[in-house]
């Protein structure tokens, strides 16, 4: 979905999302996280990845540009990716980095993608769907990269068969990026068990992680609680503590 959304579509980072709520969907009172795919800050548009699992999702499908609708988005939230901050190669030394998407989870991962490889750095991307038809990614990812990113399917449809894990599995051990690098780091956002999955792969070959929570969020600013994540040092707010943490400070 493209939103109209100038002061988020220009002041958002990589790894931040937006808590939006449409006034016409009726019983669904409570706003939801959404992770930005893409922003244009010149025509101040951005996109939402979503996939359809409920009411909420089945009535933005239905919506048509012709119809105006309105929608109420407070944003940019939450913390961004660390390494969104970078300099440029030039400036700081030539980094390299794992990005790992599991489903509608390579949203949040392609403005990090975008910043990183327009400063230089090296950048492989893992992506892990259920089918072929699910990898609505991968296209821009390979346009972006200037070569096909690493693919799974549940169903052996498209790349290799099984979970994205083994792909990552395979990159960490190898121990560097296709260009013969070390990874800086892993970055990944999809559904927990992958998460915790590559996390303690990441930890396994002493490769600093990150990884992007999804929560249910009422409030979306902080006040509310109900997103919160357990940390060894207590709990924290996905919403404005995260949505991206230290892996390692997760308590899966």
């Amino acid at each position: 979905m493209e939103v109209e959304a100038p002061i988020c579509a220009r002041g958002i980072e990589p790894g931040q999302f937006v808590h939006m709520r449409f006034p016409d969907m009726g019983a669904h009172l409570l706003r939801r996280p959404f992770s930005v795919y893409t922003a244009d800050r010149e025509a101040g548009t951005m996109t939402v990845l979503y996939q359809l699992v409920g009411e909420g999702t089945a009535f933005m499908a239905e919506l048509r540009p012709a119809a105006s609708p309105t929608v109420e988005a407070i944003g940019p939230v939450g913390r961004a990716w660390s390494a969104a901050v970078l300099p440029s190669a030039d400036e700081g030394g030539r980094k390299s980095f794992l990005l790992v998407g599991g489903g509608v989870g390579a949203a949040p991962l392609h403005l990090l993608a975008e910043r990183l490889v327009s400063r230089g750095h090296a950048v492989d991307v893992v992506l892990g769907a259920q089918t072929a038809s699910a990898l609505v990614t991968r296209e821009r990812y390979e346009a972006l990269l200037g070569r096909a990113p690493f693919c799974a399917t549940d169903d052996g449809t498209f790349g290799a068969r099984g979970f994205c894990t083994g792909l990552v599995s395979e990159r960490l051990d190898a121990g560097c990026s296709v260009d013969g690098s070390p990874y800086a780091q892993v970055c990944v956002c999809g559904p927990e068990p992958l998460m915790r999955i590559v996390a303690d792969r990441a930890r396994a070959t002493s490769v600093p992680c990150e990884v992007s929570l999804e929560r249910r969020m009422a409030c979306g600013v902080g006040a509310c609680l109900s997103c919160v994540v357990d940390t060894p040092a207590g709990k924290r707010r996905a919403c404005v503590d995260g949505p991206v943490f230290d892996a390692q400070e997760v308590i899966w």
